[in-house]
């Protein structure tokens, strides 16, 4: 029977008691409303105790209105009190840069909490069922995910529950029709631009098809196994007694000890750096790459290297590595002091900084063409393209230009990133610029493609790099 499934999942995952104040999260769809009449059974026998219903407008769509005037008679009918909010959320997601689905939900979980709190409760029942579990599964899979993403919805988030989570959609579209009890159908569900709808209407029935009549149940038990695994991986680490990191207030940044990470099955150690930098990153989204990136630096067998990170800098120091935010990266710019040194022609000047020896001479045309195999510590431009006099001198906010082979322009930044330049060392490369200040050569590295030698008569300019 319906009910008493619902019941052992309830007691299973301790979801609620007979003191337990539930607010019921009532979309006017089929799930929900089955939600609501089979938690209106559970109130009437004691086993928990409904404080109301909540509903969420979050004017999307020419219907809203319709939904939310439903979800009220539905309240109403059952005897229960409605809390409702709207929100203009099409404007919210373009306020706040965020896809429509991205700010529908991040503005109905702040109005959970709301609701929560109007009704002086302590959960609120969501309607999730076990093909929404397989949807999130597949799609996350889709996205690339580990243990915690592929162990999907909890049957209790926070104040959140799902008391649905073992029943099938079509259990409980069953259980309304026998009770003749109306439900809404949200038209955006055929709209097959929404991934979750083309999960749910593409994809799943063609796994079914062609591969797994129990394609819902296998994924759904696929959730179930990936989150005791998360679950696990929480509680040894912190049996372990390993500190995640130690934060320094002065600079703001976290130390880890490498010893203590080397120590640890790779598992916990991609765990406890991906926690350490989510904590860094300040709500952006740190990727498997980042993490992977940061794992080879640590098992590296260097003392020194650099990640750039979303929101931060990771850095291995000897035996710590180092978290660096947005305001001890600040710091750590700002301890390099700009530098600018005129360049004869011929010529040649040191650059501290960076100990090395920038020069640069006239050349013949015909040493461009012995000059074709390119090194990185030599460069061959075009005599007739820049403006004297030259100067060395390192890299300043905005910096752009050409490499070699682009057809458009890119940040310096990003070119330095790429060629995995250590942040450390980003500020002490030396970039040769003309008159202009225009880039001829980021010395070491490439030349801009504005300056390249394409006529085998033409005068060059020859430009070198030796490390004193």
């Amino acid at each position: 029977m319906l009910l008493d499934r619902i019941r052992r999942t309830i007691r299973r995952h301790e979801l609620a008691t007979p003191s337990t104040r539930v607010v019921v999260a009532l979309s006017g769809g089929g799930d929900s409303v089955a939600l609501a009449h089979l938690l209106h059974s559970l109130d009437k026998t004691g086993e928990l105790t409904v404080a109301g219903v909540a509903h969420f407008n979050h004017q999307l769509r020419e219907d809203a209105d319709r939904d939310e005037e439903f979800c009220q008679s539905t309240a109403a009918a059952l005897g229960w009190p409605c809390f409702v909010e709207r929100e203009d959320v099409r404007a919210r997601a373009a306020r706040e840069r965020q896809s429509i689905e991205h700010a529908a939900r991040s503005a109905r979980h702040e109005f959970f909490g709301r609701a929560c709190s109007h009704f002086s409760a302590d959960v609120i029942a969501l309607g999730h069922t076990r093909n929404d579990q397989a949807e999130t599964v597949l799609l996350r899979l889709l996205r690339g995910a580990g243990p915690r993403g592929l162990s999907a919805m909890h049957p209790r988030s926070g104040r959140a529950i799902r008391p649905l989570l073992d029943c099938e959609r079509s259990e409980l579209r069953t259980f309304l029709a026998e009770r003749g009890l109306p439900f809404l159908e949200d038209s955006t569900n055929d709209d097959v631009t929404i991934p979750r709808n083309r999960v749910r209407g593409e994809l799943i029935p063609f796994l079914q098809e062609r591969f797994n009549p129990a394609v819902v149940d296998a994924l759904a038990n696929q959730a179930e196994l990936a989150r005791d695994v998360w679950r696990w991986m929480l509680a040894e680490l912190s049996n372990r007694n390993i500190k995640g990191a130690t934060w320094n207030a002065e600079d703001g940044s976290w130390t880890l000890e490498r010893a203590a990470l080397v120590s640890l099955p790779r598992a916990l150690r991609r765990l406890l750096l991906w926690r350490s930098m989510n904590e860094a990153a300040g709500g952006r989204t740190v990727s498997l790459q980042h993490v992977n990136d940061v794992m080879r630096m640590v098992e590296s067998p260097a003392n020194d290297g650099c990640v750039d990170a979303p929101g931060h800098i990771v850095e291995r120091i000897g035996d710590r590595v180092v978290l660096r935010t947005g305001r001890s990266r600040d710091v750590r710019i700002q301890a390099t002091e700009s530098f600018r040194y005129p360049l004869s022609v011929p010529g040649e000047v040191s650059i501290p900084e960076h100990g090395c020896i920038v020069s640069a001479r006239l050349g013949e045309p015909d040493e461009a063409s012995r000059a074709r195999v390119r090194s990185r510590a030599t460069a061959v431009i075009t005599h007739e393209m820049w403006t004297g006099p030259l100067s060395v001198r390192n890299r300043r906010p905005g910096d752009r230009f050409r490499p070699f082979g682009l057809r458009g322009q890119k940040k310096l930044q990003d070119f330095l990133v790429d060629r995995k330049v250590a942040r450390a060392d980003r500020d002490r490369v030396p970039l040769v610029v003309d008159a202009h200040d225009r880039i001829l050569w980021v010395a070491g590295y490439e030349i801009d493609e504005a300056f390249r030698v394409t006529d085998a008569s033409q005068a060059v300019l020859i430009l070198t790099l030796r490390h004193v």
